[in-house]
């Protein structure tokens, strides 16, 4: 993978999730990096709010912890490992693969991507 993966002000929406799961496209991610720590608030959708805090290898690997409140009140908290792709755009695709550890039980698959940054589009 050519240069480093670099995830600070980033923002990730969920585009396809396990049955499992309850992230959505609604489900909005904004991540922040120093080092190799990695760590992202998260909202929309079924989530009122939750947090992130990961650790990512020189290829773009994270592993991640999670933990939500839900809009029915429950937490939720999970791991998660996921490969990063980098698209034909420059935006990041994560490949992830996750399994609840608290308030459910099961594990899936889901697939986030960069939510590119809006424009001016006021001519120079």
């Amino acid at each position: 993978m050519k240069g480093e993966i670099d995830f600070d002000g980033r923002r990730f929406r969920t585009v396809r999730n396990s049955d499992t799961g309850e992230l959505s496209s609604q489900t909005v991610f904004r991540y922040r990096q120093k080092g190799n720590v990695v760590w992202a608030t998260y909202r929309g959708g079924d989530v009122t709010y939750g947090t992130l805090l990961a650790r990512v290898d020189g290829g773009g690997r994270l592993e991640t912890v999670t933990q939500h409140l839900n809009k029915n009140g429950d937490f939720r908290i999970g791991r998660c490992r996921a490969r990063t792709e980098v698209l034909p755009d420059g935006r990041y695709r994560l490949h992830e693969t996750w399994e609840w550890t608290g308030g459910a039980s099961g594990r899936g698959r889901s697939i986030a991507e960069e939510v590119p940054l809006k424009r001016s589009s006021s001519a120079p």
